[in-house]
């Protein structure tokens, strides 16, 4: 499938897939295929928000009355099916990692491992079910040690990784001990390895980046320093390893390094990790190395642990030719010189590098050390279906060689409100710090009334939430009081795109277009909010796909909170009851006569079988 919005893509120099209609014909009825196969003008589609007097009415009358909702009446009149399941063999499915397509494209660089998104007439239309046995997933914090079973019925990696201790089942419970491939003893140990060269616990470090991140034993130690950490890994024969990781309450995303720059922007993560993630760094000119490298921050640390770190020494657990593994990290260290990071430590298993502060030093030194040239002019945070280069990012440009390029960065966790320097330095433009700050108090009114709408908010019912149009991540900043964290999803055609003062914020978060499905696994988010989502994607896809994915990530027990113009919120509901969700249409925190409605889903009043 070719992307709703981007250039064209490598993947669609496939010849295009065969119609999925036999499947079609048992999920939907004819009436309903015939639909799908000549989709509505786009008077049919939600209308554009337009506030008007009607819309001011003090009778609280949610039926829409301007002329552009009128001509979709007779659309909204027919008396549409509720949709139901999909066949137990979706239970896993995932629309843009799928396995079975995946056969289709490229092996080689893991480029098979990428988004490969079906196009319209491969879409299903039905819910993904949920496995057989199903429960209520446990509660963080103990979610981080353990999980239901039945939520995850995956066997592999308890057997593949039993030696180290990644992950055992135990009557009804996944138990996850805390080891690792590089870490088989637990990782607290390693964690503490690593912190005698990596300021961790300083509130110096706040966002890192896991590559190939196993079920997340990392991430989820450390935050217990106060370290949101984005854990990355593929589909792979690793099945379920990011699954695992979201079931914990652990931060995480289906991806890989293989084609495209990650999807978050330059400068975004202080610490990059990869414990024996088998990826080849100086390979293709350094790309991926290349690619770690516009992600980190200014002064940003690279730990690498595993082979072929201090090879003398674990050549032989390794099974591995010494002169193989000299090689290898001959190439690292060369790499890591010519990219101006400096090696900061190499004690056992692992070794760390820190990237410089600016590139002043290393742009003088460029010839003499032979490192790659530095990127054409290019937006550096771009990275939607952005090709990776074998270039290094050139960060902003600064006054003084002590001076930290892009602006220093406050430490956690007054950096959560603190006018971050994207923002204040003016590179997203059209806003001031004055609208940030106003934005934080906003988000703190909105939370406190969401907070009576959905009276379990505070409790910790809700442990992974998705903010599906993020802005400022004032949301997120104002619900980081309570035991939750929350994947700020920025559209990836923003003008002004506000993903790199997210992170600035020490917040995670990605580029997304809600046109596809999101890089994770059904029943992987708690809650998930849509602000102003719907108006934002009106003329560019059905709002029936959005609410279709949005049930996909949801759990079954889980809540969903969509704000937007009565108009576009009347015609969701619509759409959304199809979907069975226990939903009701409330007025905002500003009272009856704001135009602006929500509708609150909250699956948990009633769950439906299927």
């Amino acid at each position: 499938m070719q992307p709703h919005h981007p250039p064209p893509h490598p993947r669609n120099s496939n010849p295009p897939p065969p119609p999925l209609l036999p499947l079609l014909h048992l999920l939907l009825p004819r009436h309903l295929l015939q639909h799908r196969r000549n989709p509505p003008s786009p008077t049919h589609q939600l209308p554009k928000p337009h506030l008007s007097s009607s819309s001011l009415s003090p009778a609280l009358d949610f039926e829409s009355h301007h002329s552009a909702s009128k001509t979709i009446s007779t659309v909204d009149a027919v008396d549409l099916p509720k949709l139901g399941f999909c066949p137990s063999n979706f239970t896993d499915y995932c629309p843009c990692q799928d396995p079975k397509r995946e056969r289709r494209f490229r092996t080689g660089g893991m480029a098979q491992r990428e988004r490969h998104c079906p196009g319209p007439e491969e879409r299903v239309f039905c819910r993904v079910p949920r496995p057989e046995g199903y429960q209520s997933s446990v509660r963080w914090p103990e979610s981080r040690d353990r999980a239901w079973f039945k939520n995850v019925p995956s066997t592999r990696l308890s057997s593949v990784k039993k030696d180290q201790n990644w992950v055992r089942v135990e009557g009804e419970y996944l138990v996850f001990p805390g080891g690792g491939t590089s870490f088989s003893t637990g990782v607290k140990g390693y964690v503490d390895g690593i912190r005698k060269a990596v300021p961790i616990g300083s509130g110096e470090v706040r966002t890192a980046l896991d590559i190939g991140c196993g079920v997340a034993s990392f991430g989820g130690h450390l935050l217990d320093y106060n370290i949101v950490t984005m854990s990355v890994a593929p589909r792979d024969v690793h099945e379920a390893q990011v699954q695992f990781a979201l079931e914990r309450g652990i931060p995480a995303m289906l991806g890989v390094l293989s084609i495209h720059r990650l999807p978050y922007p330059s400068r975004s993560f202080d610490m990059a990790h990869c414990a024996r993630c088998l990826v080849p760094w100086t390979a293709n000119d350094g790309l991926f190395l290349l690619e770690i490298d516009r992600v980190l921050r200014p002064g940003g640390y690279w730990v690498l642990s595993g082979p072929p770190i201090n090879w003398r020494t674990f050549y032989k657990g390794w099974q591995r030719k010494p002169e193989d593994l000299a090689a290898e990290q001959a190439s690292i260290e060369d790499l890591a010189r010519r990219l101006c990071w400096k090696k900061v430590a190499e004690k056992g298993v692992i070794a760390v590098w820190r990237k410089p502060t600016n590139h002043v030093h290393c742009a003088k030194k460029s010839k003499l050390w032979k490192t790659p040239r530095f990127c054409e002019p290019r937006d550096p945070d771009a990275a939607w279906y952005e090709k990776m280069e074998s270039c290094i990012t050139p960060l902003p440009n600064v006054n003084a060689i002590e001076d930290i390029a892009g602006g220093p960065i406050q430490k956690w966790p007054k950096r959560l409100n603190a006018i971050p320097p994207r923002i204040s330095s003016g590179t997203v433009q059209g806003i001031t710090s004055q609208d940030f700050n106003k934005d934080n108090q906003l988000w703190n009114k909105r939370i406190s009334y969401y907070e009576i709408l959905l009276s379990s908010l505070p409790t910790g019912k809700y442990r992974n939430i998705m903010d599906m149009n993020a802005g400022l991540g004032g949301f997120a900043a104002a619900l980081s009081k309570y035991p939750v964290w929350v994947m700020n999803s920025v559209p990836w055609d923003s003008t002004n795109s506000s993903l790199g003062a997210i992170y600035d914020r020490g917040l995670l978060g990605t580029y997304m277009d809600w046109c596809e499905a999101f890089s994770t696994y059904p029943r992987t988010y708690d809650l998930i909010h849509a602000n102003g989502l719907f108006s934002m994607y009106v003329d560019k896809c059905d709002v029936l796909d959005i609410l279709l994915e949005m049930d996909r990530i949801l759990r079954p027990e889980g809540a969903v909170i969509i704000r937007d113009h009565v108009d576009v919120v009347v015609k969701v509901k619509r759409a959304a009851d199809r979907l069975n969700w226990q939903s009701r249409i409330v007025q905002n925190e500003h009272g009856p006569f704001d135009p602006e409605k929500l509708l609150i889903v909250d699956n948990s009043v009633a769950l439906s079988s299927h």
